[in-house]
């Protein structure tokens, strides 16, 4: 089976958690605070925090930006369901807007629209890895006096306009899941530039523990201290670190991987009928490639996207499917007003599937995918297909 995902895990990482492991210091230690500091140089940010996991990250973004009940804040559906969790979390209402029909990130040109007294946030998710427009963020987050809390689960990486992702906004979420460009296992970061927020989120990852109890407490002891807030156990362990440590070390060769298997990809699927990749964006960046995901011509078609999937996976191949719509989810349906005004989210769910990118991967198994993929879309395209797709604008999601 070619799974859509694998971690890339070498002997370096191995040894060095074998070291964690024989050296007794498991939690939160000094492999903990070193991946921060790398990740933090990496990026060119001033603070990197650790946390269990990259919802736990967000959780701790949204909380330390002083969004609380009662606020909005402008988000996509098409992300996984934990960046709007988080909001619920907090006690806040997500908005969602509408995604641009070719790369699915976040059409700043609806979140104007969008906006009421209570908007305190924008949330976009750089879909798949490419980045979402920055400018357009921060001008709309600027002119309205709003945070910008990003995530960047896909975009370890990434840049826009030659700037790293991350060091954009208010404070930014990654995630380092097995199926990231960067894993710990579990685990994810908060990457900021503010004080304020990296000093409270840093209290509320482990209980909302002041640090500086002993100078409060007279000096009695290391073991002093003070708990001034309600938190949360989102630290980040040093056996998490001994992987992060050396997937950082490795993060430019293993992207740079993603992006030729990507390439080869677009390459072999400009020859196949009926599929499409995502397109680029028009400003200057660098795609993280964390997904391959491409639409199909669904009208052309006698197969369901999802009887695609199933075929593909008699092949021995495991697609993914990234996402299916928030606003199509039983639990934030009723929080959406109008839901033909994310009709291109809705659209793209019908036709959207990942196809296998990992860096292990090798160039004949991106092969053994297009021919798989070709050879199913062939055995169910109905009579007059590409007639019927281009009567229906290509199948643009």
């Amino acid at each position: 089976m070619i799974p859509y995902a694998r971690p890339s895990i070498g002997d370096a990482e191995v040894a060095e958690a074998e070291a964690c492991l024989r050296s007794g210091w498991l939690s939160t230690g000094p492999r903990a605070m070193r991946f921060e500091r790398d990740l933090a140089a990496f990026l060119g940010v001033k603070h990197a925090l650790g946390a269990s996991s990259g919802t736990a990250a967000l959780h701790l973004a949204v909380l330390a930006a002083g969004i609380g009940p009662g606020d909005e804040v402008i988000t996509t559906p098409m992300t996984w369901v934990s960046t709007a969790n988080v909001l619920l979390h907090a006690g806040a209402r997500p908005v969602f807007v509408d995604v641009e029909p070719g790369t699915l990130n976040v059409d700043c040109a609806r979140i104007e629209a969008a906006i009421t007294p209570r908007t305190r946030a924008l949330l976009p998710v750089h879909f798949a890895g490419q980045p979402c427009d920055e400018d357009a963020l921060a001008a709309v987050a600027q002119e309205h006096g709003l945070k910008l809390i990003e995530d960047a689960a896909h975009a370890l990486g990434a840049s826009y306009r030659g700037t790293p992702i991350g060091r954009f906004g208010d404070a930014t979420m990654f995630s380092f899941h097995p199926a990231k460009n960067l894993t710990t296992g579990e685990g994810g970061a908060l990457v900021t530039d503010s004080d304020e927020i990296a000093a409270r989120a840093t209290r509320l990852r482990f209980h909302g523990i002041d640090q500086t109890a002993e100078s409060r407490f007279g000096g009695r002891g290391a073991g002093a201290y003070d708990v001034v807030e309600a938190g949360f156990k989102y630290n980040f362990t040093d056996l998490q670190a001994a992987l992060g440590l050396h997937q950082l070390a490795r993060l430019d060769a293993l992207n740079a991987r993603r992006a030729r298997l990507a390439e080869q990809y677009l390459e072999q699927l400009a020859q196949v009928p009926h599929v499409r990749p995502l397109e680029r964006a028009p400003y200057d960046h660098v795609n993280a490639w964390h997904l391959m995901v491409v639409r199909l011509e669904v009208e052309a078609l006698t197969a369901t996207r999802f009887e695609v999937i199933a075929e593909l996976k008699e092949r021995g191949i495991a697609p993914g499917l990234h996402f299916v719509p928030l606003h199509l989810q039983t639990l934030y349906r009723p929080m959406v007003e109008d839901p033909s005004r994310l009709a291109v989210a809705t659209d793209a769910f019908e036709r959207i599937l990942s196809l296998p990118l990992y860096p292990d991967m090798t160039d004949d198994d991106v092969s053994t995918v297009v021919d798989a993929l070709a050879d199913v879309l062939a055995r169910r395209t109905r009579a007059g297909g590409a007639i019927a797709a281009r009567r229906a604008g290509g199948g643009a999601a």
